[in-house]
């Protein structure tokens, strides 16, 4: 309301999320499916963190790891689904200001988090596998926990400069998200002044976290390919890709998925194949690292029996 001179100097209070769809007959089907796939993710994440905690033979540095890859999956999946899920039986589609901003805040933290955990269960592989005589010297309790530590420090560091970056620009007049959540770019494309130096500050931190991590993630998985081929003995190279078959398949659904949605020459025009992606890294993933881990994994199926 008011001139169009009145609706320049107006500030959004709250943003209005598109979602991932307006037909009602796909709404309740979607509420069943998330429903459905956050419970798994609770359960399956709560369960690996309980099972690791109460089973001794799984007290070492690897799954110490993965229960920190669980707790930030549950963490990261419900910043996203429990707002979507609302979004499936409510005709309202505004989010306020402040909650666009809590969002966009850890929503980065939870993924810088886990591209760095990603790293440090990497290395820790690389370490069992190409110097198993000293992993447990190096890999100690004290280092796994500074690791977590440096994580979370970095999370949020790199989460407010990328959330103070999109939030410090001005913002007049439209105030549509075509997402179902309050993500960088189609927030970026919302404000009022030139977004150059943003988008600019935006790609230079993300790949400031992307890569260091993918460097280490390959020059790790590097060594570890060739001390298997190395290795004399079929049935030891056999157990050691095991090992590393279910971290690399985590690894491949998630940096696929990012790299899929973030790295394209226009994200204006890509906004139902985006949401596609993004269900599949905001929420999908966080459900299948712990089937990942169990299923491919002797020690959790033992720990479980």
């Amino acid at each position: 309301s008011g001139t169009a001179l009145g609706q320049n100097h107006s500030t959004v209070t709250s943003f209005i999320l598109l979602g991932l769809t307006d037909q009602a007959d796909l709404k309740q089907l979607l509420f069943g499916i998330f429903l459905l796939i956050y419970s798994v993710t609770l359960v399956g994440n709560l369960g690996m963190i309980d099972l690791i905690r109460t089973s001794s033979p799984l007290h070492t540095p690897m799954y110490f790891l993965l229960s920190v890859l669980s707790f930030l999956d549950i963490c990261n999946s419900s910043v996203f689904t429990p707002r979507l899920l609302t979004s499936f039986l409510t005709t309202d589609k505004s989010i306020s200001f402040a909650g666009c901003v809590v969002q966009m805040a850890l929503m980065n933290l939870h993924g810088t988090g886990e591209c760095l955990l990603l790293t440090i269960m990497a290395y820790d592989r690389f370490v069992a596998i190409c110097h198993p005589l000293l992993y447990h010297t190096i890999m100690s309790k004290r280092l796994c926990a500074q690791l977590v530590v440096v994580t979370y420090a970095v999370g949020v560091f790199i989460s407010a400069v990328q959330t103070g970056n999109a939030f410090s620009l001005p913002f007049c007049g439209p105030n549509i998200i075509d997402h179902y959540f309050c993500d960088i770019l189609p927030v970026l494309q919302l404000a009022c002044s030139d977004t150059t130096t943003a988008n600019i500050i935006l790609l230079f931190f993300t790949a400031l976290v992307t890569v260091p991590t993918v460097s280490v993630i390959l020059v790790s998985y590097a060594y570890i390919l060739v001390t298997i081929c190395r290795m004399r003995s079929l049935e030891a190279q056999r157990k050691a890709f095991s090992t590393c078959a279910s971290h690399l398949t985590a690894l491949s659904l998630f940096y696929g998925s990012v790299f899929l949605v973030y790295i394209q020459p226009s994200p204006e025009s890509a906004s139902a194949y985006n949401k596609v992606l993004s269900v599949f890294y905001t929420i999908v993933i966080s459900m299948l690292n712990p089937l990942v881990y169990s299923l491919r994994n002797k020690d959790v199926k033992a720990a479980v029996q």
